[in-house]
């Protein structure tokens, strides 16, 4: 079901944990599906110097938020708002179609994230986050 690079970051996820002092949180999910997404943020002149997620969920959940992690590791935080689903499933060598869900989870998550940054800055946020439409099909 599931190819190498999915398995490898599931069995193997980089960067999981929760950093005590984050500059960003954002958490995403659904619990018709059970896949809850939490992302924290470390930012140091507006670049993202640590990542850290905690995921309740499948596999696929898990190995996609690991991949988002090492993905927007280093970057800007305006890059971070760039970053989509779609690039969690080209960097793991696609999802199955029950499970794409999961990627748009390690999107949301990752930008409620931001906004939950900007907020604490007063930045003002000109962006909507969350999973209201990504899990319809679970």
């Amino acid at each position: 079901m599931y190819n190498e690079k999915v398995m490898e970051h599931f069995a193997n996820p980089r960067n999981a944990g929760e950093i005590s002092d984050a500059d960003g949180v954002g958490e995403v999910g659904n619990a018709k599906c059970g896949d809850i997404m939490k992302i924290f943020l470390k930012i140091e002149n507006d670049i993202i110097t640590d990542i850290k997620f905690k995921t309740f969920g499948c596999g696929a959940a898990i190995a996609t938020s690991s991949a988002a992690t090492e993905m927007i590791l280093g970057k800007s935080v305006k890059d971070a708002l760039t970053f989509t689903n779609q690039d969690v499933v080209d960097a793991l060598g696609g999802l199955p179609p029950a499970k794409l869900h999961c990627s748009v989870l390690a999107e949301a998550a990752v930008k409620s994230a931001v906004a939950d940054y900007y907020r604490r800055n007063n930045i003002p946020v000109d962006f909507e986050t969350g999973c209201d439409s990504c899990c319809e099909s679970c």
